[in-house]
Parts: C-alpha cells; sequence; structure tokens
C-alpha cells in the first residue's frame, strides 16, 4: 500500500509540471514556474528595430500581467544585430547556446537573415520571422525549413499587392494616371530584390526603370546621381526602397533639384519618428503594413497603440512594431494550445494560428513559392497628408482619399 501511495504521489506531482522542454521540464513540482524565454534579433539602431523590440516586451508585459503561460512567465531576449550579417549570425548563436531560448523571433534586414540562416538550420529551432523581404532568403531557407514561420510578405508578395492596388486607385480615381516608374533602390539585397521582383511585375503594364543608390544607413546619402537619373526618365511614379536614414536626405535633395514627380513614394521597412512633422513630408506615399489611422477601423490596433503610448510615451512609427507584437502574440498563443514548447508540437500549433492583429487583418499561414509556412502577403498604400499617415488602398481599410499630383516644391 504504501509503495502504491508514493507512486500515485509521485504521478500526480509529475503531471503537474508543464512540459517546455528537457531544461525546464525537469523542475521539481512545487517550485516557481519555469521562464518561457523568447530570443529575438532586430537592429537596435534602426527606427524598425527600436521600436520593433519595444512593442515585442509591451506583448510579453501585457501577457505576464494576465498570468503568462499556463501559469509560466515570458522572458524576452534582445541582441542587437546592427543590420551585419556576422553580428546577426553571432546573435543566434549566443541565444540558443547561451540564453538557452525556446522559440526565435524578430529580424528585419534580408542580408542579416541571410547571415543568420545557417545557425538557424544548425540549431532547427522555432523562428517566427518579422522581416526579410528578399526571395533570396526563402530560396537559401529551401522547402525544408518548416520551423521557419515568416510574418513580413515577400518581395514578390509586396510587388504584387502594389500592381494590384495602383490598378485599383486608377481606376477609381481615373485623374491618377501612371504609365511610367522608376525605383531608386539601395544597393543591398533588400533593394536589389525589390528592383528585380517590382521589373517582373510593373515590366508589362508600365514602362519601368531604375538605378541604385548607397543607403545612409550604410554610410552613404548623396543621392545626385540617381535623383538624376530620375528626373531625366520623367516618371509618373518615383518609388524609392532603402531606410529611414534616406527618407529626409533624398526629399531635401529632390527639391533642391526641383524633382516633383506626379507620386512621390517611398518603401522603407520604417519612417524617422518624426517624419511627419517635416514639411516636406505632406503628400508623400509610401508603401506599409499599419498606420495609427488604423486605429479608426481595428479595435485591436487601438489596444496596441493606447498601450504602446502608455508605456513609452512616444508614438509607434513603423509598422514593425505592430507586427512585432503580433509575433510574441502568435508564439504564445501557440504555446498555450500546444502546452510546450517543444518543436513537433509547436510547429502544428503555430500552423494552426488565426490571429486577430493590431495591423488590421487576421493573421494565418499558408505556402509560399517555396516556404510552408507564409503569413502576411499584402502591404497597403499610405499618404502623409497634415502630419499624418493616412490609408489610401485597400478601399476596405482606407481612412482618406489620395491627394494628387504631389505638390510642386
Amino acid at each position: 500500500m504504501k509503495k502504491a501511495l508514493v507512486i500515485l504521489v509521485f504521478i500526480t506531482m509529475a503531471v503537474s509540471v508543464f512540459a517546455m522542454g528537457d531544461k525546464e521540464g525537469t523542475a521539481a513540482a512545487g517550485s516557481a514556474p519555469a521562464t518561457i524565454k523568447i530570443g529575438a534579433t532586430w537592429p537596435l539602431g534602426d527606427i524598425t528595430g527600436k521600436q520593433g523590440s519595444m512593442a515585442a516586451q509591451q506583448a510579453v508585459d501585457e501577457i505576464n500581467a494576465a498570468g503568462g503561460i499556463n501559469g509560466h512567465k515570458l522572458e524576452l531576449i534582445v541582441i542587437d544585430d546592427e543590420l551585419k550579417a556576422d553580428k546577426g549570425a553571432a546573435a543566434i548563436e549566443k541565444l540558443v547556446t547561451v540564453d538557452q531560448v525556446d522559440v526565435i523571433i524578430g529580424g528585419m534586414a534580408s542580408g542579416v537573415a541571410l547571415g543568420q540562416i545557417p545557425a538557424m538550420k544548425k540549431y532547427g529551432k522555432v523562428v517566427v520571422a518579422t522581416g526579410a523581404a528578399s526571395y533570396k532568403v526563402e530560396e537559401a531557407l529551401g522547402a525544408d525549413a518548416n520551423w521557419y514561420f515568416h510574418l513580413h510578405p515577400w518581395d514578390y508578395n509586396q510587388g504584387q499587392s502594389y500592381a494590384d492596388g495602383w490598378a485599383a486607385i486608377q481606376a477609381k480615381y481615373p485623374t491618377i494616371k501612371v504609365g511610367r516608374i522608376f525605383l531608386a533602390y539601395e544597393e543591398g539585397a533588400f533593394g536589389k530584390a525589390s528592383f528585380d521582383s517590382s521589373k517582373v511585375l510593373f515590366g508589362n503594364a508600365y514602362t519601368f526603370d531604375g538605378a541604385p543608390f548607397k543607403s545612409a544607413a550604410f554610410g552613404g546619402g548623396d543621392y545626385a546621381a540617381v535623383l538624376d537619373a530620375a528626373k531625366q526618365y520623367k516618371p509618373d511614379l518615383f518609388l524609392w526602397a532603402g531606410y529611414d536614414a534616406d527618407a529626409l536626405p533624398m526629399l531635401e535633395q529632390a527639391k533642391a533639384m526641383k524633382f516633383n514627380p506626379g507620386i512621390y513614394l517611398g518603401a522603407p521597412p520604417g519612417w524617422p519618428a518624426d517624419f511627419g512633422k517635416s514639411p516636406l513630408a505632406n503628400n508623400v506615399m509610401l508603401y506599409g503594413m499599419w498606420a495609427p489611422a488604423v486605429n479608426d477601423i481595428s479595435p485591436a490596433s487601438k489596444k496596441f497603440y493606447t498601450g504602446f503610448v502608455a508605456k513609452y510615451g512616444v508614438e509607434p512609427a513603423t509598422y514593425f512594431a505592430p507586427l512585432s507584437y503580433s509575433a510574441v502574440y502568435i508564439v504564445a498563443d501557440a504555446i498555450k494550445r500546444a502546452g510546450t514548447t517543444e518543436t513537433a508540437a509547436l510547429i502544428k500549433a503555430l500552423e494552426a494560428t488565426s490571429y486577430a492583429s493590431p495591423l488590421g487583418q487576421t493573421i494565418t499561414f499558408s505556402p509560399a513559392n517555396i516556404i510552408k509556412h507564409q503569413g502576411i502577403r499584402n502591404q497597403k498604400i499610405l499618404q502623409w497628408q497634415n502630419g499624418r499617415q493616412e490609408v489610401i488602398w485597400p478601399f476596405e481599410s482606407a481612412t482618406s482619399k489620395p491627394v494628387y499630383p504631389f505638390p510642386a516644391w
């Protein structure tokens, strides 16, 4: 009888311990709850990484304040990848081997992601990526990377949504004419992939050309050559693909050159926090997944926005903030449903994700061209109007009508 009682007590104690993998699952019953560690890399010197990490911490704090995940607290460990591939790769190594994280999230630049993939493949940790738009990243991952969940649209997803958007805008607003497009692109993996995919998508429907420039994020900042090429081309739509550090300097140089196309549009991953305060910003268009104006149509967006401002005293200025916030909640929900961070079970739970995000859309995962788990597939077309980003397209999410043409300087 005594032996049977001891066995019964042992079983009761064992099943009360949440199976968080080998290192946490060995904790004795009655001890403090195991901590679930989420590792992340972002470029903290860039607005995308800075606010992405802030929003991720906001989500962690909200989840912990609500009781954690099945009684277990979350911990976020962030490493600055500095927009450098070697730093990003070293960050993955440290997060897995030293910090012993359970899941990896984050990322922004495609060049950094390419450097991280060998380490990711080596360890096979579940990754929920917030960045890396280049198709080259998907090619490097391959079809067997079932541990990789990609939230950010690929460049070909983005390009298709832009093509759809401009066709719809011209149909709805006949005064807006787009026949010639010029793309100024930063010379790295992100910019070159954007040019390649845009040329394929826009090449048949529009007259399309472009030229590279060295981004201020990598020591550049002189845009005279690329702007002169664009001015000579006389585009209806001028588009640049670079980083937030390029936004105002490029506008200033465009003004000095009296280059004012019908549509002036930027497609960086994030914009400077105070960009909208500049008089140069008015009526500049942009591609993105979110803006504070989405608060008007989405309760989830308003909840995120209100919490971010209350916590940090500043307004989120990049869609990487709600995107990173979403990554944490998607991971937390999957762990809760799986009851474990064991890889196979967590992958299965993530595959069943249906998350009503602050981006104004429900996120699910389905196959992309190569990888099995692609989340968001489209961006929005927005415009700075009187210091505020307004959604122009898709029309069901629109918060304003477009102002056209872009004013003369």
